[in-house]
């Protein structure tokens, strides 16, 4: 039988062990991650890998914070005061898309002249991640994205294109567009932007009313893409109003359930997917192994798209939509 004496010296390693590991574990990375409203879609879909990846920095102790903005409607000041809310907090590490330059630029570099290791994702690309003393970039070239949309559509005999950007002024949206009438020229074939106000994303009313006027106006329009998946819906339905079904192809950037069913379905022609999940993912897991282990990817940028999703390939796209990763 153990002697009081014993058990006290017992308990005293056991509290000595419970206080190392709640140390260590005290000792995980503050990471906060900048991205989309929390009710977007495509956003929904980065907090997701982000979500994931940060079940590895809980497990050390550490935090994934996401900040994202009310709206849309002020995009680049309103992001840049996010990217500072994260300053503030003295974190270990910060993720950030680099939407609007001119608005947002500022607030990265303060970052990195605190001596906070940054990842840029989603938005912006190598350059912006040079230019901003960034680790790397995560995500799709966005004006790759749209050439390749570009040679999509005329390959399947489309001649002129509307880019339909409900966020004119974003420097993604922007290069997308670019890039798809690029793609376009390259193929003989034309495209042109029609802006809306960014409150217009996610509007299905406005989308669709904006795009029933443009098609009716221009009757040689043969092909429409958008610059979310849920505009894309919204478009489709203003295509149906028109009466242009056979006539409109549809295409849009980044993908959904309902995109991937009217693919099924033949009355969409694809999307183009830059893999939202992974870029949430990606980044959060690559700052915790920097900041825990000093672990650092030497390829840069780590490009997660584009990619083509239509007919050939929906099925297999399709369950990873269903489980909210795709």
């Amino acid at each position: 039988m153990k002697s009081a004496k014993t058990f006290f010296k017992m308990a005293v390693v056991a509290a000595a062990l419970v206080t190392t590991v709640t140390a260590a574990l005290a000792a995980g990375p503050k990471i906060f991650v900048i991205g989309g409203k929390a009710d977007d879609p495509f956003w929904s879909r980065v907090k997701k890998g982000a979500d994931d990846a940060a079940l590895v920095v809980k497990a050390a102790g550490g935090t994934v914070t996401w900040l994202g903005p009310q709206n849309y409607d002020n995009l680049g000041p309103d992001a840049a005061k996010l990217i500072r809310t994260a300053l503030s907090q003295k974190p270990d590490a910060i993720v950030g898309p680099d939407w609007v330059p001119e608005a947002m630029d500022a607030a990265f570099k303060e970052v990195v002249a605190a001596g906070v290791p940054l990842i840029i994702y989603n938005s912006g690309g190598m350059e912006a991640a040079k230019r901003l003393g960034a680790q790397n970039y995560v995500g799709s070239e966005e004006y790759v994205a749209g050439m390749g949309g570009g040679e999509y559509f005329s390959k399947a005999g489309a001649k002129n294109v509307l880019c339909v950007n409900t966020q004119p002024g974003s420097t993604n949206q922007e290069s997308r567009c670019k890039g798809l009438a690029d793609g376009m020229a390259k193929g003989g074939g034309k495209s042109t932007q029609l802006p809306l106000p960014s409150s217009s994303f996610g509007n299905p009313t406005a989308v669709a009313q904006a795009v029933k006027a443009a098609l009716l106006k221009d009757k040689t329009v043969d092909g429409l893409i958008t610059i979310s998946a849920g505009d894309a819906t919204s478009a489709a339905t203003g295509i149906s109003q028109a009466g242009l079904i056979k006539q409109v192809k549809l295409g849009t950037f980044d993908i959904d359930s309902t995109n991937l069913q009217r693919i099924k379905d033949g009355t969409q022609l694809f999307c183009i997917d830059q893999q939202p999940y992974l870029q949430g993912y990606l980044a959060v897991s690559m700052l915790n192994g920097y900041v825990q282990y000093g672990l650092k990817v030497p390829t840069a940028p780590i490009l997660t798209g584009p990619g083509i999703v239509d007919a050939s390939n929906v099925a297999a796209t399709v369950a990873g939509a269903a489980a909210g990763a795709r």
